[in-house]
């Protein structure tokens, strides 16, 4: 069995004085590309959020690499943060900054090597995310959606994590761009040995780089595995969503 790297149990979540989490576990096992779906209002961001230390729950558990998130002292939350990186829905890119220096931001803050060697690593970064080599110096103002996604990525990637978290990654990219972005996520996790936990709309995505999807519903999870297994489920949420999409031919990935 492939070790758990991420693990979420009984976790309830209140924003608002409205109920989002109600007794939700879930898990993602060392190398796994997995998907979380559900429909609007079922807490997806939330839930990456508080799985990544930024929002935390009223109750339950998260573990990262065996490691208690909202038990963790802000030494060990530091190390944990450092094993993964985080693609924000907007990119969250700083303005102000070349995009080799927003590349760079997380070796600035997390290691002690010196800023012209960080700079030299981060455009490797860039390169990994398929951007030419004069992307570096630029402002995120002077990129296209698609170029910013992949900056986004290359800092997420800046120090080599073990897992990726991706909120709605392909959101707001043209067909052709999101389906490029979707193919280097599934090349990086097969040559790097990532693992991937993404929250998305996007059935193309689902049907053609994913492992194993995760539905929310009413607070909890619905539903876990395949397309084909997701499909026998009797939900009206559900059997909507996957009638909007009919695939061409077999997918490679979650079925």
């Amino acid at each position: 069995m492939a070790e758990t790297i991420l693990d979420v149990r009984a976790l309830s979540t209140v924003l608002g004085g409205n109920s989002i989490h109600r007794d939700l576990s879930l898990s993602v096992a060392r190398g796994e590309v997995v998907a979380l779906i559900g429909g609007s209002g079922t807490g997806k961001s939330v839930l990456m959020r508080e799985i990544i230390g930024l929002l935390k729950p009223r109750a339950g558990c998260i573990e990262l690499f065996g490691q208690s998130v909202w038990e963790a002292t802000p030494e060990q939350l530091n190390r944990l943060r450092a094993r993964f990186g985080v693609l924000f829905q907007d990119g969250a890119l700083f303005s102000s900054l070349s995009v080799e220096d927003n590349v760079a931001t997380p070796l600035f803050e997390h290691t002690a090597l010196p800023h012209n060697l960080c700079r030299q690593l981060a455009r490797l970064k860039l390169s990994l995310a398929n951007l030419p080599a004069d992307t570096a110096k630029k402002k995120p103002s002077e990129l296209s959606g698609g170029m910013r996604k992949r900056v986004a990525l290359a800092r997420a990637l800046a120090l080599d994590p073990e897992l990726l978290f991706l909120d709605e990654p392909t959101s707001g990219l043209d067909p052709i761009s999101a389906r490029a972005f979707d193919s280097l996520i599934r090349l990086l996790a097969d040559t790097l040995g990532l693992t991937v936990f993404l929250v998305t709309h996007d059935l193309d995505t689902l049907f053609s780089i994913v492992d194993r999807i995760i539905v929310l519903s009413n607070g909890r999870v619905l539903g876990s595995g395949s397309i084909a297994e997701l499909k026998k489920i009797d939900d009206p949420w559900l059997t909507a969503y996957f009638a909007a999409r009919v695939p061409e031919e077999t997918p490679t990935h979650g079925n």
